[in-house]
């Protein structure tokens, strides 16, 4: 299996933990940093993820470098399994998305307060596209 199908299934195996915000532990709860963080572990790699950020935030500084730490590299064009969006969902929010293998999104859903698929991207507009190099 190749890292971004690999990664959208660790994604995919967290659907249904509930949602806190910063939680990294599905049985406590994740956010959506959280729900990378752990997939990203489970397929053997090392994330150096922040914590402590806020929900509110006009602009993520330094997020290229962290993608680049924890293994991405920017992405274009189609979205593939395991691709990572960054999408702006309010005008001082940010929210991470993971591409699943079906073509939907997993993500923390602070609203439904678990880890939920969503059936198609949303209409968020994207201020981040990264990706895994297996699919570069």
């Amino acid at each position: 299996m190749q890292d971004g199908d690999a990664l959208a299934a660790a994604a995919e195996s967290l659907i249904g933990a509930r949602f806190r915000l910063h939680g990294r532990d599905p049985a406590t709860g994740l956010d959506c940093v959280g729900v990378l963080d752990l997939a990203l572990r489970s397929i053997g790699l090392q994330p150096a993820l922040p914590a402590g950020y806020s929900l509110r935030s006009r602009r993520v500084a330094g997020l290229a470098a962290i993608a680049e730490a924890c293994g991405f590299t920017a992405a274009q064009g189609d979205i593939l399994p395991g691709d990572v969006l960054l999408v702006r969902t309010a005008p001082c929010q940010f929210h991470l998305l993971i591409a699943a293998r079906t073509g939907r999104f997993i993500h923390a859903d602070a609203s439904l307060r678990r880890v939920a698929m969503l059936s198609s991207r949303p209409d968020w507009p994207v201020a981040g596209h990264w990706r895994l190099p297996d699919h570069i």
